[in-house]
């Protein structure tokens, strides 16, 4: 016997968050104008790298699947520090704006073939919604081309492998301080990566009807707030 529906239920609310972003027009990253707020976002890909092409396609015309997605949460969040009042800041703008550097520091990226979608959130709704949107999506820098979201180890700490996501798309200074990874292993993120773009689709099926085109209008006239 299945439960009655509850509109109140965790996992409703949080769809509710995902939606919210979903409905919101997408803006070329490179745009994205200064904001206060934590949140989610969405980045999506539609440029000429070969084994994404299954996934710009289907961006071709709009935003209709992320290649990653992620979230900004208060610094007090991170802690575990339980403030009714925590200082925001500008953290979702701060977290997209090192996405915007990362990328364009790649070496086989185009920084003007990204776009994203941005929603302030509740902190309290936040990692929910991240969960959702992966579920969602299986966004490929999330799950399979792993390292883009990484930051600096900082001095001294190059022992571990440099990401995958460097070893795909070179460029970032720290990471060249790394050992590269197998071959063998970079075959079987190739293999990951094509077994990948097979799952994309230019019709999820929470997906917003999308009105706008590529390239997308500036950020500067949106308001990136939720309520729940």
């Amino acid at each position: 016997m299945h439960a009655p529906y509850n509109p109140l239920d965790k996992r409703h609310l949080g769809e509710s968050v995902v939606k919210a972003l979903l409905d919101r027009p997408a803006d070329l990253l490179k745009q994205i104008a200064p904001f206060a707020g934590a949140g989610v976002y969405a980045i999506y890909y539609n440029g000429g790298f070969q084994a994404y092409a299954p996934l710009s396609a289907v961006n071709r015309k709009a935003a209709n699947w992320p290649i990653y997605v992620g979230k900004a949460v208060p610094a007090g969040a991170r802690k575990g520090i339980d403030e009714v009042e925590t200082a925001v800041g500008c953290a979702l703008f701060n977290r997209l704006s090192e996405h915007l550097k990362t990328i364009s520091e790649a070496e086989n990226l185009d920084i003007d073939d990204f776009a994203c979608r941005f929603l302030t959130v509740d902190d309290i709704w936040i990692p929910l919604a991240e969960s959702l949107l992966i579920q969602e999506f299986f966004p490929l820098w999330n799950l399979v081309v792993e390292g883009f979201g990484n930051h600096d180890p900082g001095s001294g700490r190059t022992a571990g492998k440099r990401p995958v996501w460097d070893m795909i798309h070179p460029g970032r200074t720290w990471a060249k301080n790394h050992p590269v990874q197998p071959v063998t292993k970079m075959e079987e993120i190739y293999a990951s990566i094509s077994r990948a773009m097979g799952q994309v689709s230019p019709k999820p099926k929470r997906h917003a009807k999308v009105t706008e085109s590529w390239p997308l209008k500036s950020a500067s006239t949106q308001s990136p707030t939720a309520a729940i």
